[in-house]
């Protein structure tokens, strides 16, 4: 039952430039829900080191989707989203749909952080998306046709993110899933041995997956100048703690989830991964050198 009197209301999404949140709101508008963008970038810009910003993006809203960047595990992530909370419920927006990640313990601080404020919560807990090698972390890597990365023989069952959307909008809309946290993953255990593959067959082309060390990996991300951090993301591969489905999807929808090679065939039909201009070319190239020179 979705809540009465508040139709009309904006849904502040967090992150709407993202690959959750441009789909919540797309899925919002087809519903017509009025959502209201928070991005740096937006008219009414919303930056969680702002915090000047806040107030103006709140102003009105129902309900709004809580996502953390660079993610809800990284320092400072917690005391950010406690205020957050607490500030968005002094002012009436007692709704707050918070995007987690499943088996991350910093995460889960954040979490309690939201509950906190006495909101209407629920939490989205998601394993690593197909979407990252389609539209962020691994999309120069498959485009070049070299995954270069620290997870050995590991296995992820990797969910979409339209799933993941389809929960959220769910959840912002329909009172029944108030105080439920739901856990996300795709139908399927992959390494990246199977997503090379997959990723292959649906491109017709050759991905090859290589292997690296974690520490390796950090140095190269330290040349090429990216947070470092992003490297300890990949324990929560490769120590195995969410190395199992879960039924989060089928929970909240009542549907199965998206399976990968679904997903990359879709991706591969949108010319995502087809050739690029010679300055994405050229950046390729020194990745994939960066990388190779710490495999030697």
């Amino acid at each position: 039952m979705s809540t009465q009197g508040q139709n009309t209301a904006p849904i502040l999404v967090i992150g709407a430039t993202g690959k959750t949140g441009r789909r919540v709101v797309e899925r919002l508008q087809g519903l017509g829900r009025p959502a209201r963008s928070g991005s740096r970038s937006s008219e009414i810009p919303f930056v969680w080191e702002d915090e000047s910003t806040w107030e103006a993006a709140l102003d009105g809203v129902s309900a709004a989707y809580v996502t953390y960047y660079p993610d809800l595990a990284f320092p400072g992530a917690k005391e950010a989203v406690e205020r957050f909370a607490a500030f968005a419920v002094e002012r009436g927006v007692r709704r707050l749909v918070l995007l987690s990640g499943r088996g991350e313990e910093g995460a889960v601080a954040g979490e309690d952080g939201l509950k906190a404020s006495g909101c209407d919560w629920t939490v989205v807990r998601a394993n690593w998306f197909n979407q990252n090698f389609s539209e962020s972390f691994f999309l120069d890597p498959v485009r070049s046709g070299e995954l270069a990365l620290p997870t050995g023989d590991a296995v992820e069952p990797f969910v979409d993110a339209d799933d993941i959307a389809d929960v959220v909008v769910a959840a912002l809309t329909d009172d029944r899933h108030i105080g439920k946290t739901y856990e996300l993953s795709g139908p399927r255990l992959l390494s990246f041995h199977d997503v090379a593959r997959e990723l292959s067959a649906a491109t017709g082309r050759t991905i090859t997956y290589i292997p690296v060390s974690a520490d390796d990996y950090r140095a190269a991300l330290r040349e090429l100048g990216e947070a470092e951090e992003f490297a300890d993301l990949f324990t929560l591969i490769v120590d195995g703690r969410n190395a199992s489905l879960v039924p989060g999807v089928r929970e909240a929808l009542g549907r199965g989830p998206k399976d990968f090679a679904d997903y990359a065939k879709e991706a591969a039909a949108t010319g995502v991964w087809h050739a690029k201009d010679e300055a994405k070319v050229e950046g390729d190239l020194k990745r994939i050198s960066v990388l190779t020179e710490y495999m030697k």
